[in-house]
């Protein structure tokens, strides 16, 4: 029920001639008129009593237009939800359309209930404004405003799904769109997006780019940059993450956050040890630790790649028993994870099941898939061996000239019955 001074204001603008000067008056008053306990009430009554009048349609349209401003101008969110539901409701009671006047009540609701952090509910309310209708004209700026907040506000309840749902309306017409901070909120749900979705190559990228933005704070900008970080480690082990690790390395800011430690390691192809992992771990939303279809969280299998891309740079091949230890896996899981990184095009060597050993090949993969299978050629560890051994002889002999140019009396006093080692001289006897 109203309170008595909006009642007795409300019957002498019924009784004036003009009742749209009334109103208005009414409604520019209202704080000092009405109590706060009573002020959803009295809102209400005024809405009513402006329907049930009989002035025009325009006359009307100012009214509930400057009825909202007076709405918004309380700042309480749980009024703008109660008072702005019972208008819509009255709203679509009448006849004559009152669309713009919905939308408006429709995106202030919304605010409210993002206010409140219910995210799920504002992205519901604003999904229900008509943006194609015939009778009103709607802009493709005004379109991406609406859809960016539906897609925020999905994206805040990890409802990537429906997220995605508008992300692709948005690309339809974003290009359309000059506004900067509408093309950046674009950017980042996009990256959000392909995050979620552990597409965290092109999250990377994504952040990456973003954290250049001028539009954003400098302390934005870092956050945006450990982002692409993140995404990067996490990312499959492989050529293409090289390139984003590198890319990321060379970035000067990158120097200065926590997850340095960890990009340097990787980007070096270094062995990463648990108490590492499990610090940077700490860093990490919720779905970048989430279990992966094998058992495995997205960072374990992450880090497992890494670190056997890490051994095939130190060891030239490895029993399935010792890299199984070295990855913290059992010896069949290790061979099956390097058997999926070879048919991928990830890790170049090659599997000998009989033996149950590993063979790395030196060079980085392409990432072609099936391009990472090393051919098995006869005779190429002998031939290897023999160019160690002379390449050895090569540098004795760089050495012993050395020192007969330096100190030929020291040369002649202790090493004059040693028989001159040379690569032309040496060769190897493989009977």
């Amino acid at each position: 029920m109203s309170g008595p001074k909006v009642t007795e204001a409300l019957a002498q603008v019924q009784s004036a001639s003009d009742q749209a000067t009334g109103f208005e008056d009414l409604l520019a008053n209202l704080k000092s008129l009405s109590a706060p306990q009573t002020v959803a009430a009295d809102l209400k009554a005024i809405l009513d009593a402006v329907f049930n009048s009989a002035l025009g349609i325009v006359a009307i349209r100012q009214i509930i237009t400057t009825f909202i401003a007076v709405l918004k101008d309380f700042g309480n969110a749980d009024l703008w939800i109660d008072v702005g539901q019972y208008t819509l409701a009255v709203l679509a009671a009448q006849q004559s359309t009152f669309l713009d006047q919905g939308t408006t009540i429709q995106e202030l609701i919304a605010d409210a209930h993002e206010n409140n952090e219910d995210n799920l509910e504002a992205a519901k309310v604003l999904a229900e404004i008509p943006l194609d209708s015939s009778q009103r004209k709607v802009t493709n700026e005004e379109k991406v405003k609406i859809w960016v907040r539906i897609v925020r506000n999905y994206l805040e309840v990890d409802d990537t799904t429906t997220a995605e749902t508008y992300l692709n309306k948005l690309k339809n017409v974003i290009y359309t769109v000059s506004d900067p901070a509408l093309n950046l909120h674009f950017k980042l749900s996009q990256a959000r997006i392909q995050d979620a979705k552990r597409a965290f190559l092109a999250s990377s990228q994504a952040y990456h780019d973003i954290s250049f933005s001028p539009a954003i704070s400098e302390e934005e900008r870092l956050h945006t940059l450990s982002m692409a970080i993140k995404c990067a480690i996490l990312a499959p082990a492989g050529p293409l993450r090289s390139r984003a690790l590198g890319r990321l390395f060379k970035d000067e800011r990158a120097a200065g956050l926590e997850e340095f430690s960890m990009l340097e390691k990787m980007f070096f192809d270094r062995l990463l040890a648990p108490a590492e992992v499990e610090k940077f771990a700490q860093g990490l939303s919720p779905h970048q630790l989430a279990t992966t279809s094998d058992g495995s969280t997205v960072l374990a299998k992450a880090v497992v790649e890494h670190n056997l891309l890490g051994a095939s740079r130190l060891y030239s091949n490895i029993g399935f028993e010792a890299l199984g230890a070295l990855l913290g896996l059992d010896a069949e899981k290790a061979e099956d994870t390097t058997a999926k990184m070879i048919e991928q095009g990830r890790l170049v060597g090659r599997i000998d099941q009989i033996e149950q050993i590993v063979w790395f090949e030196g060079g980085e993969a392409s990432g072609e898939k099936g391009s990472g299978r090393a051919e098995v050629l006869v005779g190429k560890e002998m031939r290897r061996w023999d160019v160690n051994v002379q390449g050895l002889a090569e540098e004795v002999e760089n050495i012993s000239n050395a020192l007969q140019r330096e100190y030929p009396a020291f040369v002649a006093t202790n090493l004059g019955g040693m028989s001159k080692l040379t690569a032309g001289h040496y060769e190897l006897d493989r009977r």
